[in-house]
């Protein structure tokens, strides 16, 4: 699986979370504005960059950044780790956003993390392995990540949902000391707006052969990359430093879109941090 964003899409998203522009951008690559407006659409460059002087101005890691350049992907998850993990991905309109499904192997209870586009990829899934969705958990409220949502209430109307969006039921709203058991499973949050106001991070921790824990983030983090600061930039990347990669180094990150990667992987190559 490629990379949500390639280079042109972390430098664009460099340059508005230091405010900087096309033309101060451009100048410091070595590029003319054609060639830097060229770069941040495709993601390629007919010139060499000038990755130092690049990276200064827009805060970024001059070394990782042009690990991306250079192809750098996250290595492959042997998810036979995890047993009772899978990834459904589902596309509309050339967007591609990713949903988790999570369970015990022995009870057969069962967490979904974020809907995607449509239901039926997921209750699929739930009905070959013969399991019981007791929770849905929402990272934040963007449409590409709930779209699925009226359709999985409707057919499994036991399951309890879990958000941290204003204006839930006080029986959704999710806590910050939460601990949700789902067999030997245990599930916790950590609060990460900065993409979204309700933005929250799930960790799934005690598997049953001693895994690493896993981080749902939603669009929080990206291998690589990070999500648009919508609320806030500086936010963002404060709740990725201090909720996120404060995680032990083998966690495995499962985003909202693009391939899984770790916390050691993040640390070692996104250029944001």
């Amino acid at each position: 699986m490629n990379l949500e964003d390639h280079l042109g899409d972390i430098i664009r998203k460099g340059r508005k979370a230091a405010n900087v522009s096309s033309q101060q951008a451009a100048a410091a690559a070595g590029l003319t504005e054609p060639e830097l407006a060229a770069l941040e659409e495709s993601g390629k460059s007919v010139k060499r960059l000038n990755f130092a002087a690049l990276a200064a101005l827009l805060h970024l890691n001059p070394g990782k950044l042009e690990g991306i350049a250079n192809g750098w992907l996250p290595s492959e998850p042997d998810l036979g780790t995890w047993r009772e993990l899978r990834r459904i991905q589902t596309e509309q309109g050339g967007m591609a956003v990713n949903c988790y499904l999570a369970w015990d192997e022995v009870s057969r209870e069962a967490a979904l993390f974020d809907t995607g586009w449509t239901a039926q990829p997921v209750i699929s899934l739930i009905e070959e392995n013969q399991l019981q969705l007791r929770h849905i958990f929402l990272t934040h409220s963007h449409e590409d990540h709930i779209a699925g949502l009226a359709a999985l209430r409707e057919k499994f109307p036991k399951a309890h949902l879990h958000t941290n969006a204003k204006g839930a039921l006080p029986q959704q709203r999710i806590r910050a000391n939460d601990f949700i058991h789902l067999g030997s499973l245990r599930i916790t949050n950590r609060e990460t707006p900065g993409h979204a106001e309700d933005g929250i991070t799930y960790i799934i921790g005690t598997w049953a052969d001693d895994a690493p824990h896993v981080a749902i983030v939603g669009d929080t983090i990206f291998a690589g990359s990070m999500g648009t600061g919508n609320q806030s930039w500086d936010l963002a990347k404060q709740k990725i430093r201090e909720q996120i990669l404060s995680l032990p180094p083998p966690t495995l990150i499962c985003a909202g879109h693009g391939p899984f990667t770790t916390v050691a992987e993040e640390k070692a190559h996104n250029p944001f941090f």
